[in-house]
């Protein structure tokens, strides 16, 4: 048996220094970034944002949110199976780079016309094939990179998700005050109309100017329903977010939208393309797609197996281990004619290719605008804020005079009935302005985070 083996040995060593001659090197992709990033945004802040940005609100109720939807979305969770099914995938094509070694047992009834005899039989079989040209380590490498995008993929799911809830409870808290306000619009229109109505019946006001006020608390009881309906559609998106049964939800309450923190640091733009989860997701799809063509230019090249067995037979079963037969077999496939294909796939992979490097190009410049679009839209709300502010002081004050002339004779009620629905107009546009600005820092803060605590990551 020994004699048997080292022939076999020898054969197959001529084959693979025969084979040696047909090419002498792995080709290999070489993906190049293709972007020119700028060196800097055009605005920041002096603080660096940990990854769990939510907390810079200082909002417990916010906290309490986006832990429990990083744990309950459901959309999440199904990205985690989605990330051990690539994991698994890339342990499947991982088994390619080792010998396969299987076992076999049996046997068989022979009945000859005198006697019936059984025949017992028991072998190992294994099997490698010599990688020579990196197809296999390739395909375990395009594997293994699809699985660190896939948990890219995941970790880019997660920061969308608690940049959905914090938007969505933001909204929520703002229709509350909302609410609250016209609440207290609905009182005060009220008020007025009884004063007017007061002056009506003493001769001192007009019918139009009591119709006039009616129909602004009209308009007051419906813009409260509004706000009401509003508010209900609110938390129940917020409950599927968390994972919750609309209804059935445990959502906080609060009608107090926080203070806006202080401008982030967005770093610089090479440093974003490091750390945002979703670039660093469409850079590792580059890189599997460059190992696919590696295997793609590799497969044009001859491919060697070995298979080695073991096998022993007996009449008796006592007898099956006594006597052994091994044999050692080397086989060369060597592509010679297929019409094309071969070649065809090699370009269809340098297409592939090339298609993702430009995606990614693509998916940089929208990361980088958006920064700087939160970044221009925070600095004109802010603008914006501070003249509302300062109109309300003017309007306060104007109607606060024209009452007073009006309740002189001085001036028509519909001078009043203006300078009323302006302020009230005012209070709740600046509510909104509030809501908008803290709204596109939750844009800023998701344009610049990076990887959060997620199940992935508590499991590691």
């Amino acid at each position: 048996m020994p004699e048997v083996i080292t022939r076999s040995c020898c054969r197959l060593a001529l084959l693979i220094a025969a084979t040696l001659l047909v090419s002498c090197a792995t080709p290999q992709g070489h993906p190049v970034k293709p972007v020119e990033l700028p060196p800097e945004f055009s605005n920041g802040g002096p603080l660096r944002v940990a990854n769990a940005w939510w907390t810079s609100f200082n909002d417990g109720a916010l906290n309490q949110l986006v832990e429990t939807a990083l744990d309950d979305n459901f959309s999440l969770r199904a990205g985690y199976q989605r990330l051990l099914q690539a994991r698994a995938v890339a342990d499947r094509q991982r088994a390619g780079l080792f010998p396969s070694l299987d076992a076999s047992t049996g046997v068989e009834r022979q009945e000859p016309e005198t006697t019936e005899t059984d025949i017992f039989r028991a072998g190992l079989n294994a099997s490698y094939e010599l990688d020579l040209w990196g197809r296999v380590q390739a395909l375990t490498e395009a594997e293994e990179l699809r699985a660190a995008a896939s948990l890219a993929d995941y970790r880019a799911a997660a920061v969308s998700i608690s940049g959905e809830i914090a938007s969505t409870w933001f909204q929520l808290v703002e229709q509350r005050a909302q609410q609250a306000l016209a609440e207290t619009q609905l009182e005060t229109n009220g008020n007025v109309l009884t004063v007017i109505e007061s002056r009506f019946s003493m001769g001192q006001s007009g019918s139009a100017d009591v119709l006039r006020q009616r129909q602004l608390v009209s308009a007051s009881r419906e813009r409260l329903s509004d706000i009401r309906g509003e508010a209900r559609v609110l938390r129940n998106q917020l409950a599927v977010l968390l994972g919750q049964s609309p209804g059935q939800d445990t959502i906080p309450g609060g009608k107090s939208l926080p203070a806006l923190p202080p401008l982030p640091d967005a770093g610089v733009p090479a440093e974003l393309v490091q750390r945002r989860p979703d670039l660093q997701q469409a850079w590792q799809v580059v890189r599997a797609a460059d190992q696919d063509l590696a295997a793609a230019i590799s497969n044009r090249f001859p491919r060697i197996s070995i298979e080695a067995s073991i096998n022993s037979q007996a009449n008796d079963a006592s007898d099956l281990f006594d006597n052994w037969l091994a044999t050692l077999a080397g086989n060369l496939v060597l592509p010679l004619v297929d019409g094309g294909e071969r070649r065809a796939d090699v370009r269809r992979s340098e297409a592939a290719l090339g298609a993702l490097i430009q995606e990614y190009g693509q998916a940089v410049l929208t990361a980088i605008r958006e920064v700087e679009d939160a970044l221009a839209r925070e600095q004109q709300q802010k603008q914006r804020l501070e003249s509302l502010q300062e109109q309300i002081g003017y309007a306060d004050t104007a109607l606060r005079q024209l009452r007073n002339q009006y309740l002189n004779g001085a001036i028509s009620y519909i001078e009043v009935l203006n300078a009323l629905r302006e302020k009230q107009d005012l209070q709740r546009t600046i509510l909104n302005t509030r809501q908008q600005l803290l709204t596109t820092r939750v844009m800023l803060y998701r344009a610049i985070a990076g990887p959060i605590d997620t199940l992935e990551s508590n499991e590691a």
